[in-house]
């Protein structure tokens, strides 16, 4: 299972090659015909549920930018989806799909040497896209032969392109082959609003241990890391990680305006450990150093703990999360390293930004680690963990339009479980297993298609009662509701004593904490206050105009 995520939607792919999403449906850019919000995995399909194609096709990449995504087959084509494509970045000038439409044409372009063609000719591999990655307005793609595609909105340099020696954007419909490594192997590429990282060959192949760490792209808070803030339209080389550095970068992350970079040493050591950079930038604490500053060049987060080894990281627009091989996970940027914009209620040094790695543990009965974690993803302002070897994934942050999966529209301080629905699939398979196809079969499949309605239907009272009782807590205690808050008394007896939950939670809490909830509820006797002297006055002018009316009539 493989995933890609961006601002309010999320997108991921299954084992069995099929794609799910969930999130803000606006403009279609769920890819499954309608605009509506879906706060469970829905799946997506490219041919339409009837079409015997439907079952052959594979995806075996997705990504997502800010309002398109890209998922990627595994006979190399490219199937493009959502929101609008002004700047071209699903490959269609001008157009929207609201659902799954075929990038053609993608190696029509050519180039004036022919040099893809006579590499297609001396490898003799048929040309294909092998991975696809977006971010911003932008899409990327690298072919099977270590070729580097761009399109979209994207830094580029173009013979046509009026601004010499100045740095713009160029929006480009069709994909744009990337000569600037022609006779090397682009291993892995990432992308912010404006830059581009990619990991090259420093041979024509990647022989391991030998890539080398290229930038380019809009430079203005200094995240393309080549210590100034001069934006490039070609890629340089991050100095410290050319060659002959002595650190071999195995993993690569844009945010909006920061990068993030994994490494490890070259020379073989006794202990497994590896090392995270960062630089751009770095006001909301999205480089993890202790401060708000921005950084030209990379340095290194010093906060993480010594002698693991990170397996993935990942960036938002404002945050960062980093996941080590042992399931212990880190975030750091905006409000607590979740993304979220500050909350104006907060007071006092508990909340507001984290400026340097802050710990979240996973809490599922109380163990702090996750288990068998294999990779990090960040949206806008919410982080996605897959884990338990590929059969469970986490999310939290920013919860509108249910984009965390987990049924609910509310924001979410801690990891919950993303709900994966039932596949009606499985129920088809099982009834054909058991009583063919037949009059008998069709009575069954009936049966289970109004089960799965009737648990359709619960599951949505389910998330609705969740919401709504959710909203109630929050104006009690002044917090979104977790589910490990629930009381055991009221597990177990279904009783509650809110008086005795109060007192608790006031015994319980800090003194920041006491001041939030002492804000909180002053505001809200605040409006209770005008909206009794509101009534009032309203209750004195009638009696008043009343009062007069009689006078008048006597």
């Amino acid at each position: 299972m493989g995933l890609w995520l961006y601002v309010y939607i999320c997108i991921c792919c299954v084992g069995d090659g099929k794609v799910y999403t969930w999130g803000r449906g606006t403009l279609g850019r769920l890819g499954t015909g309608s605009e509506e919000d879906r706060s469970f995995p829905i799946r997506v399909t490219f041919f339409g549920s009837d079409d015997e194609r439907e079952e052959k096709l594979k995806i075996v990449g997705i990504a997502a930018g800010a309002y398109h995504s890209l998922a990627l087959a595994d006979d190399g084509s490219i199937k493009v989806f959502l929101d609008s494509d002004m700047d071209g970045q699903i490959g269609v000038t001008g157009e929207n799909y609201m659902i799954p439409h075929l990038l053609e044409g993608f190696f029509g372009l050519g180039s004036s040497d022919s040099s893809t063609i006579d590499h297609e000719i001396k490898s003799e591999k048929p040309l294909k896209i092998s991975s696809v990655k977006a971010g911003g307005m932008m899409s990327l793609a690298i072919d099977n032969l270590g070729g580097l595609w761009m399109w979209g909105n994207c830094p580029h340099l173009s013979q046509t392109n009026s601004f010499e020696g100045k740095f713009s954007l160029i929006s480009s419909s069709v994909p744009i082959p990337v000569w600037n490594f022609h006779g090397h192997t682009v291993v892995k590429v990432a992308c912010g609003n404006e830059h581009v990282i990619a990991l090259v060959s420093a041979g024509e192949t990647n022989e391991g241990g030998d890539l080398i760490c290229y930038s380019w792209g809009g430079n203005n808070h200094g995240q393309l890391g080549l210590g100034d803030k001069e934006s490039r339209l070609q890629p340089e080389i991050i100095q410290m990680f050319n060659v002959d550095s002595p650190w071999e970068v195995y993993d690569i992350a844009c945010g909006a305006s920061h990068t993030a970079l994994l490494a490890k040493r070259k020379q073989p050591s006794d202990t497994l450990e590896s090392f995270c950079w960062t630089f751009g930038l770095g006001e909301n604490g999205q480089l993890g150093h202790g401060t708000t500053q921005s950084l030209p060049s990379p340095e290194l987060v010093k906060g993480l703990p010594e002698s693991i080894f990170l397996v993935s990281i990942d960036c938002g627009l404002f945050h960062t999360s980093a996941v080590s091989s042992g399931g212990e996970v880190w975030s750091w940027g905006m409000e607590k390293g979740l993304g979220l914009c500050p909350d104006a209620r907060f007071t006092g040094s508990d909340p507001g930004d984290a400026l340097a790695p802050l710990f979240i543990p996973c809490n599922e009965s109380h163990n702090l680690r996750f288990r068998d974690p294999l990779q990090v993803v960040c949206g806008g302002a919410h982080t996605v963990l897959l884990a338990d070897d590929s059969y469970r994934l986490w999310s939290w942050g920013r919860g509108r339009s249910g984009v965390l999966g987990d049924g609910k529209m509310v924001d979410s301080y801690e990891p919950t479980v993303v709900l994966w629905p039932l596949l009606e699939d499985d129920f088809r398979g099982e009834e054909s297993n058991i009583a063919g196809p037949n009059e008998s079969n069709k009575g069954k499949n009936n049966e289970k298609s109004m089960e799965t309605e009737e648990m359709t239907l619960l599951q949505s009272k389910l998330s609705l009662m969740e919401r709504y009782a959710s909203i109630l807590h929050g104006s009690i205690f002044g917090k979104p509701l977790q589910d490990h808050e629930i009381p055991i008394s009221l597990r177990n007896s279904g009783t509650f004593d809110i008086a005795k939950e109060w007192d608790s939670m006031l015994e319980s809490s800090d003194h920041s904490k006491l001041i939030r909830l002492e804000m909180f509820y002053r505001d809200m006797l605040s409006g209770v206050k005008d909206k009794l002297m509101k009534r009032r006055i309203q209750e004195l002018v009638k009696e008043c105009l009343k009062s007069t009316a009689t006078t008048t009539t006597e």
